[in-house]
This record gives structure tokens, C-alpha cells and sequence, in this order.
């Protein structure tokens, strides 16, 4: 079953099932996203529509292990390691016409809208546990500093040892 946007707002008290239907006539005469439409005649934030976009994504999407991917590594290079951690999306592979990346749960409204606003390609996204992609991008895009800490909200500090004292 598909969650639509609509339904979503309507279900948070954001919008009444009137003004989904002004909404939905409007998209159809002007072909524009609901969400722009919400934001624009209702006034409601882009981080809203943004939250509920992610919560509509999320629900479409699978979650994965490493051992079910198979890496690309001439993608790599679509995302730098700073665009890497800091929107926690990790480049795959393309399938078909479209670039698929690994995010978390909690990341994907941030994964999301990074995806949409900055890559040249369609996206689509995986999901990964927070230490999975952490571990994945120490390996494939590393950024001193950055660990599994960073994922999960915390800082890391490297141990004594591995500072020589």
C-alpha cells in the first residue's frame, strides 16, 4: 500500500481532507508536486513536507546488509567524502537510469534532500544500520576524523595507543 502525502497530513492534523482536495485539484491543473503546492497555498513549512516526504520514502524502501551489495566502485566519485559523512549517503551502484545509495533511517530526510538538490542523477536509497554505512564509509570515502561516532551523533576520540602515548 502506498502512503500518499495527503493521507499523511490529513493523519497528523496538518491539513483537512477539504484542503487535500483543493490541493489535488490544483496539481492537476498545474502538474506541479503536492508538496510545493502544500507549502505554497497552505503555508505549511518545507521541513514538513520534507518529514513527511522522508516517512513516505522510508516506507517504499528496503533495508539491507553489505553482503547484499555489490559495489561500483567507478561511483565513488559522484560524492566527495565531506559530502559523504555529512549527508551520510553512500554511492553504490546505478541501476538502470538511477544512482542507488545507502543511508540510514534517521538520515534519510538529510540523504533525501542532498540527493534531489545536488547529484545529477536520479537516486534511489537503501538502508543501512548506522555502524554498516559508518564502517563502509571509513572504507570507501574516509575523512580524517570521522567514525562510526559521527553516524550515531557522538564523537569518538582515537584511543591513547593509536596516538603514541
Amino acid at each position: 500500500m502506498v502512503l500518499r502525502m495527503g493521507e499523511m497530513l490529513v493523519a497528523e492534523g496538518v491539513l483537512s481532507e477539504e484542503q487535500v482536495e483543493e490541493v489535488l485539484a490544483i496539481q492537476r491543473q498545474l502538474g506541479e508536486p503536492f508538496g510545493s503546492i502544500c507549502e505554497r497555498i497552505h503555508g505549511i513549512s518545507p521541513e514538513t513536507i520534507e518529514g513527511v516526504w522522508a516517512r513516505q520514502y522510508e516506507h517504499l524502501t528496503r533495508e539491507l546488509t553489505l553482503d547484499e551489495v555489490d559495489f561500483d566502485p567507478g561511483v565513488a566519485d559522484l560524492v566527495s567524502p565531506r559530502q559523504a559523512w555529512q549527508f551520510r549517503v553512500l554511492p553504490i551502484a546505478f541501476d538502470g537510469g538511477s544512482l542507488m545509495l545507502a543511508t540510514t533511517r534517521p538520515s534519510l530526510t538529510r540523504a533525501l534532500r542532498f540527493a534531489t538538490r545536488v547529484l545529477r542523477h536520479p537516486a534511489m536509497f537503501l538502508l543501512l544500520e548506522p555502524d554498516a554505512l559508518a564502517a563502509e564509509l571509513e572504507r570507501r570515502h574516509p575523512l580524517g576524523g570521522m567514525n562510526v561516532g559521527m553516524l550515531q551523533g557522538g564523537v569518538h576520540r582515537a584511543s591513547s595507543s593509536r596516538l603514541g602515548s
